[in-house]
């Protein structure tokens, strides 16, 4: 005899004007219908039904994935409270219906809510003995989430970089050049940078200042000011010029309001080269005390509540010329740039050994070259170290040098908390510091605690909003935490304004691969052959690997090596070839001969999902051990 079948109540009550459909996991919200993922919608009705009590992270896993099925909570759970959240308008911080319990799990706060009829929980219970006759609706579920969380990101950047009321955000657009010697140009841009730095010290808590590499933009290509206050956010924006003429120089500056286009004010300096850096530091001060002179009152001035500007030691003009050209150099981030930068700021050591900034440059340059695997790290890193430790004796308040001593400790000694102090501390010195921001949300992705990296990566992009590597980083960010639809939007949109920009071409891969979107991978690969023919042989074997095209997967492996040059440094594209022929010892040995070497490629080993089958094998939890990332 057939039993009858399950009456199920089509919603349940969730507040006065929100309910859920445990059948099609349709979200109710005063007439509007929003479809939630399986995962995330299970979620909620589990937290529900536990309405009051804690439920634990564990409890949580189990329900949803079931006890023996791998999951990485850390990473899933931790995705699917953030999508419910939004799809509720939930608030974190000062929630209605979702609290968290730090370290524990969470509790479904709100009150219940006496429909005509409710769904008792053995009806809930057995919704979920039905997942099958689901598939249909969860297809459409899936896309119509990944177009809503595409719309949320982009809201929620959108409103995160309209300043608040009582922070004004200001955009000091490129001096131009007016001495007519192309050679000059280094001098025009340490002038916009300097003061940018200046400005940033002064009042961090009621001034933003946009970071160089956004206004650089603009350089050479100028735009309408209307323009650049859409693209930057900003209300005000400093313009300048240089005129250098032998020991002489002179500074034009005016500042603009952008809502109306109105000149607030101008000045012009004509000063001695050796007193260069103290007009950079009366424009900064002069500036921002008439912003806020004119927006927040006498009574809430500049002056009244500036920390103070960056201590500078007293220098030579030539040190400081020097150190300019190495910034200038720096600021291309090439390999020959950072060769340039490491010779002049040495060579502005050698005019002042107590000039703290060129220390800090060279600092800079050593942990960048080493990070990014131009030079073995094993020989630049105590350099670096060394040059940082010194530029901190000869003056503590410099935030580049602590965000130095954070990059290196993270992917030179693995030490996670002293990488934490040394960002804080620098965000704390310099609170418009992008870079500072940018990496320390990196950091935290690493960890798994994804929503602390986003919400860090947009104050980056706040501050510096046309910067492609701070763009791409949040597209790593996207990927990690596998919200892949939107990883694919980030890394589509820096394609466009560089097709050549290739770690956001190797996180559209990868996305499109973790996605299942094999022939649009292979697709993207005939783009990327023609700027890097070499390793797209190892994304070849990924990608074949992954499609389950194993013969063609060993022959691109085979093309991979031989074209590769001989190291005896471990390098990433291996470690991806052999991923996807399945070589998984010789995997594991190349990340432990890494882990050996101090190399950085080991750090994402916890969060990307390309190690996901590894992550049951004991030496691949013994190398999370060894890297403190248990």
């Amino acid at each position: 005899m057939a039993s009858e079948p399950v009456k199920i109540q089509q919603r349940i009550k969730i507040a006065d004007d929100l309910e859920i459909d445990p059948q099609s996991y349709e979200l109710c919200n005063s007439g509007n219908v929003f479809k939630l993922e399986r995962i995330p919608a299970e979620i909620l009705l589990f937290l529900i039904e536990k309405r009051g009590q804690l439920v634990t992270r564990e409890e949580i896993a189990a329900h949803s994935w079931g006890k023996n099925v791998f999951l990485d909570t850390e990473n899933s759970i931790n995705v699917a409270i953030r999508k419910i959240r939004h799809a509720l308008q939930d608030d974190a911080e000062q929630p209605r219906f979702i609290q968290t319990i730090t370290g524990r799990g969470y509790r479904f706060i709100a009150q219940a809510i006496e429909p005509e009829t409710q769904t008792p929980t053995s009806t809930l219970l057995s919704v979920v003995g039905y997942r099958w006759q689901l598939a249909a609706v969860l297809a459409v579920s899936v896309f119509l989430i990944a177009l809503a969380d595409a719309w949320w990101l982009r809201s929620s950047h959108q409103n995160q970089s309209k300043p608040g009321p009582d922070k004004l955000i200001l955009a000091v657009l490129p001096f131009e050049n007016l001495t007519g010697d192309p050679a000059q140009e280094y001098f025009s841009d340490g002038i916009t940078e300097e003061i940018i730095t200046e400005l940033g010290s002064l009042n961090p808590q009621h001034l933003g200042i946009i970071a160089r590499t956004s206004v650089m933009f603009y350089k050479h290509n100028p735009k309408p000011l209307d323009q650049v206050r859409r693209e930057l956010g900003a209300q005000y924006v400093l313009e300048g010029s240089v005129r250098r003429n032998g020991n002489r120089v002179r500074v034009t500056i005016q500042l603009i309001q952008l809502r109306d286009q109105t000149h607030i004010w101008a000045r012009q300096y004509d000063r001695e080269l050796g007193d260069l850096l103290a007009v950079q530091t009366e424009i900064a001060q002069q500036s921002a005390d008439e912003i806020q002179r004119l927006t927040l009152g006498d009574q809430r001035g500049a002056q009244a509540e500036r920390p103070g500007a960056i201590a500078r030691p007293s220098t030579s003009y030539e040190a400081y010329d020097l150190y300019l050209k190495g910034r200038y150099y720096w600021n291309k981030r090439t390999l020959d740039g950072f060769r340039q930068a490491s010779e002049y700021f040495q060579k502005a050591i050698d005019k002042d050994p107590n000039f703290a900034r060129a220390y800090a440059g060279l600092a800079d340059t050593f942990a960048l070259m080493s990070s990014w695997q131009f030079v073995p790290q094993n020989e630049f890193v105590p350099k670096a170290r060394s040059a940082a430790l010194k530029a901190l004796a000869l003056d503590e308040s410099l935030a580049e040098t602590h965000t130095s001593l954070a990059l290196i400790a993270e992917n030179f000694d693995y030490d996670w908390k002293m990488a934490d102090k040394e960002f804080r501390r620098a965000i704390q010195l310099n609170p418009d510091y992008a870079t500072a921001h940018q990496w320390y949300a990196e950091y935290l992705s690493w960890q798994g605690r994804f929503e602390e990296a986003l919400a860090e990566s947009e104050q980056a992009r706040q501050l510096d909003p046309l910067s492609l590597i701070i763009a791409v980083d949040h597209t790593a960010i996207l990927y990690y935490s596998r919200q892949y639809d939107l990883a694919i939007a980030q890394a589509r949109d820096v394609l466009k304004m560089d097709p050549s920009f290739e770690k956001a071409r190797g996180l559209l891969f990868s996305s499109l691969i973790q996605e299942g979107k094999f022939a649009e991978a292979l697709h993207e690969m005939e783009s990327w052959a023609r700027i890097d023919h070499r390793k797209c042989w190892r994304c070849l074997a990924y990608l074949y690997g992954r499609w389950g095209r194993n013969a063609q997967a060993q022959q691109a492996l085979q093309m991979y090596m031989k074209s590769s040059p001989h190291s005896s440094q471990v390098n990433f594209e291996t470690v991806i070839g052999f991923l996807g022929t399945g070589r998984t010892d010789q995997v594991l040995t190349l990340l432990e001969q890494s882990c050996s070497q101090h190399s950085n490629i080991v750090i994402a080993i916890k969060v990307d999902p390309i190690y996901d089958p590894l992550r049951n094998d004991p030496r691949f939890q013994n190398l999370l051990y060894r890297i403190r990332l248990p």
